[in-house]
């Protein structure tokens, strides 16, 4: 543990500032010298949130063309939750795939592989 009266190094130094890339940096100082919240409002207003867009291929398409550096620390937590659950939905389809395939009819043989 650091003693209170040391100075804290920057190579030691954790936290939000240390994950925020320096595109999210000059977005929140625009904001603050706009005197806007640090929120991007227009991002949540060109569409459905991550969090609300059902799992398929318009999610895929939107995490597939997000500029991860350009996200918040919020909009990032946000971005890897709706990447879990896209890839749940997709690992569904492949069980869902696998089970027909495994569920070949006795008259039909199995194509080789």
């Amino acid at each position: 543990m650091n003693n209170p009266s040391e100075p804290v190094q920057p190579d030691t130094a954790a936290g939000v500032l240390k994950a925020m890339s320096p595109g999210v940096v000059d977005f929140l100082f625009r904001q603050l010298v706009a005197g806007e919240p640090a929120e991007d409002l227009q991002w949540q207003q060109e569409g459905a949130a991550l969090s609300a867009q059902p799992p398929g291929a318009e999610l895929a398409r939107r995490l597939a063309e997000t500029d991860l550096e350009a996200l918040t620390p919020g909009e990032l937590f946000h971005y890897v939750r709706a990447a879990q659950r896209l890839a749940a939905w997709a690992e569904g389809l492949r069980e869902d795939a696998v089970g027909r395939y495994c569920a070949t009819p006795s008259g039909r043989t199995a194509p080789a592989v």
